[in-house]
């Protein structure tokens, strides 16, 4: 293994001298006992992934975790957001949504069930709840195990090399480290300039952990975290509404996000479109009363629910780090941290300190592109390795009713980037054949592959288990799969993955894409 290097910044032209340091150094020459070959602030899936990841390379490591209550007092265990209020609860809530229309669904294929069905908030919540807290104490012991020390602590920077903790019973810890990682995520952000948002509204920090049932319940964004939440609320029944400032999805392909939007309002969902919140406020039963500006008329409205949640964007949690102090660029939007310095995808303009996972600006807010990022920056620091993150190709779900699964870029960047009459875009709808029976809608399943050439520049997917479906094909596409390969292979009969091997109509042929037969 190559001996250490020390990284001195240069502070008048920003550039980094690498100094290589004689074989046996170890850490530093304080002879303190608290010294570190890495700490890592945040322990989430990205933070606890690096410190595994370094302490199985024999590396002393530790990992701070604190969880700074939500604006409803919400707070939860190690594991950060995916475990406690993401991607886990909300699967499992997704999933039990599921399973009612199923149950719908099974009378067509002979099951005597009510004609009526209801899902119970108390009995969902309790045992999402308990699975989470079983994943809280997995992390723990996965960490006891893997020799990483956990401090259940509030970490920040007293210099680049110096980390404050104030630990939960109020002690403080200085603790002297090599290399520093930022691994603090993102949390929702309530606009508190409108009145009783901050007071009322809640957050999916806060929805998962409610023991009380969110009843009619309006939803305040257009992210996926409102779809999603707001697609498995009116899946368990409850009365929901999705207000919409300007378009659904907008991160995403437009055609697509359209078509979810439509395939939830016609299973129930509303949608206020073109509305911003004005007021919250309580009334004597307890209720709360929002005001509301339609955008296309100016007239103001009211309308009573029992929960008021936002889902109006995320931002990162890096206020009490002392980053400027130390000269660590962030976005002053976001807060977030600007990483690919030195050529390093993760680390920041301050040497020894990287930052991983949601915190990192311009990145995707996944939970694996965290964890192998995470795996991929210790294997750099104490492994030899070479090996970047590439944040290309990355696929994604968004788990509403009917799934919306992609990898790749939208057909409007498509077009942007390489023009319209450079792309052709091979679509279809189609039935999924569990549809077919009960005869359930499926005018909103649909598929699309653009392609510049040969080249798959995006697969986009709408039905039921895209995710499972698109993770496949994405890892073919990241091997080098092209339009030519896809089309001629062989599909498996009958599935939802074979109408994309099965697609030939292109949107410039101006041909009914709709799939028949079997």
């Amino acid at each position: 293994m190559s001996a250490p290097i020390n990284n001195i910044v240069n502070k008048h032209s920003r550039t980094f001298i690498f100094k290589r340091l004689p074989r046996n150094y170890r850490q530093f020459t304080s002879s303190s006992t608290e010294d570190y070959d890495l700490v890592v602030i945040g322990g989430g899936s990205g933070g606890l992934a690096c410190a595994k990841a370094a302490s199985q390379l024999q590396k002393k490591v530790a990992v701070l975790d604190f969880v700074t209550p939500s604006t409803q007092g919400t707070t939860w265990g190690l594991g950060g957001t995916c475990v406690n209020v993401g991607c886990i609860p909300k699967k499992l809530m997704h999933h039990a949504s599921l399973l009612g229309d199923a149950i719908r669904d099974s009378k067509a294929y002979g099951w005597n069930v009510p004609d009526q069905v209801q899902s119970d908030w108390t009995t969902l919540s309790t045992a999402v709840q308990n699975h989470v807290k079983s994943l809280n104490w997995g992390h723990r012991v996965q960490l006891r195990d893997k020799n990483v020390e956990y401090i259940n602590g509030l970490g920040s920077f007293k210099d680049p090399h110096t980390v404050r903790v104030k630990e939960s019973n109020g002690t403080e810890r200085l603790l002297k480290t090599r290399n520093a990682v930022i691994a603090v995520g993102v949390r929702p952000y309530v606009p508190s300039q409108i009145p009783g948002a901050v007071e009322y509204g809640v957050t999916s920090d806060d929805l998962f952990w409610m023991k009380k049932s969110p009843g009619k319940t309006l939803l305040i964004g257009a992210s996926y975290i409102a779809l999603e939440c707001g697609g498995f609320l009116n899946g368990l029944g409850f009365d929901t509404s999705i207000m919409v400032r300007s378009r659904p999805l907008k991160q995403f392909d437009q055609q697509m996000a359209e078509l979810v939007a439509e395939s939830m309002e016609s299973k129930g969902t509303r949608f206020l479109r073109k509305c911003v919140p004005v007021s919250i406020e309580k009334d004597n039963r307890r209720r709360l009363v929002v005001k509301y500006e339609d955008l296309t008329n100016r007239q103001t409205k009211e309308e009573v629910f029992d929960t008021v949640m936002f889902a109006t964007g995320r931002h990162a949690v890096a206020n009490n780090l002392n980053l400027e102090a130390l000269g660590v660029e962030v976005d002053q939007t976001t807060q977030k941290v600007f990483g690919g310095h030195s050529d390093d995808h993760e680390r920041t303009s301050v040497a020894n300190i990287y930052a991983i996972g949601d915190i990192l600006h311009n990145r995707p807010e996944l939970t694996p592109v965290a964890i192998q990022a995470g795996q991929l920056l210790a294997d750099r620091l104490f492994g030899g390795s070479q090996v970047q993150m590439d944040y290309d190709m990355i696929p994604t779900t968004v788990f509403t009713p009917l799934e919306y699964g992609v990898v790749g870029i939208s057909e409007e960047k498509a077009v942007s980037r390489h023009g319209e009459e450079n792309i052709e875009v091979y679509h279809a709808f189609y039935t999924p054949l569990e549809f077919a029976v009960p005869r359930r809608d499926a005018s909103h399943c649909y598929i699309k592959a653009i392609c510049f050439g040969d080249r798959i520049l995006g697969l986009h997917l709408i039905g039921p288990n895209a995710g499972e479906v698109i993770q496949g094909f994405a890892v073919a596409l990241r091997c080098g799969a092209t339009w030519s390969g896809l089309s001629g292979s062989v599909g498996i009969h009958p599935t939802t993955a074979e109408e994309v091997v099965k697609l030939h109509i292109t949107k410039r042929s101006g041909a009914d894409p709709t799939v028949t037969g079997c």
